[in-house]
């Protein structure tokens, strides 16, 4: 049996669904974010010494990492959907965006979230208006494009196709999920068909709508 070391409000939701998709054995063991700081706490250090989730522990083995946990979970359950074999044509493709999800879309959206909640923070009014001034020259400089670029190249790959790679949900599909669905609940996606088409797709899927009922429900017993 697989077990995930959840944390709320995080992308190891993606783990759920591929669980769902593969029709694992799997566990929900749910932790909870400091209400002060909203960081993970340190009772998941006793899992991984980088004390973050998503963890996955199998077979004595306690892995992070999304990208690295989506591979091993493959390779245990000796799929070749989610990834397929490296002699397939898509298989470079999948790598690509499973790596894109994390190395380049995540961390532009993640700082700008931060940067952003710094302004919310910073008192008094004074030292708050100084703060909101230099975050958005730092997010206009920088954040700001990295975003627009990488959603602009999202939504350009995304017109006709039903999913990012091939006919089929990929774990291209699963890594990239939690991002967009972050970006649609903001309202960040109006004006991009493609994106929200695709959003509003994999979240009809009834393995979704089954990981995420899971998820909810693993979290309101552990609340």
């Amino acid at each position: 049996m697989f077990i995930l070391h959840h944390l709320n409000s995080s992308r190891s939701q993606r783990l759920v669904w591929m669980f769902e998709l593969l029709k694992l054995d799997y566990e929900i063991t749910v932790y909870q974010r400091d209400a002060t700081t909203n960081l993970a706490p340190s009772s998941l250090k006793a899992i991984h010494p980088l004390g973050t989730a998503p963890i996955i522990s199998h077979n004595g083995n306690n892995i992070v990492e999304t990208g690295a946990i989506c591979e091993y979970i493959v390779k245990e359950a000796k799929d070749t959907t989610l990834i397929p074999p490296k002699e397939h044509d898509d298989f470079v493709n999948v790598q690509f965006w499973s790596h894109f999800a994390e190395g380049s879309f995540m961390p532009p959206l993640v700082t700008s979230m931060v940067l952003n909640k710094g302004i919310e923070k910073a008192s008094p009014f004074f030292i708050k208006f100084v703060v909101k001034k230099f975050v958005e020259a730092v997010i206009n400089a920088y954040f700001g494009k990295a975003v627009a670029r990488n959603m602009s190249f999202v939504e350009d790959h995304l017109e006709g196709k039903q999913w990012l790679v091939g006919n089929n949900i990929t774990v291209a599909d699963i890594q990239m999920s939690f991002g967009l669905e972050a970006m649609y609940n903001a309202g960040k996606l109006a004006d991009s068909p493609n994106m929200t088409a695709y959003v509003e797709r994999f979240q009809s899927e009834p393995s979704y709508k089954l990981a995420m009922k899971k998820m909810a429900a693993a979290e309101k017993a552990a609340s």
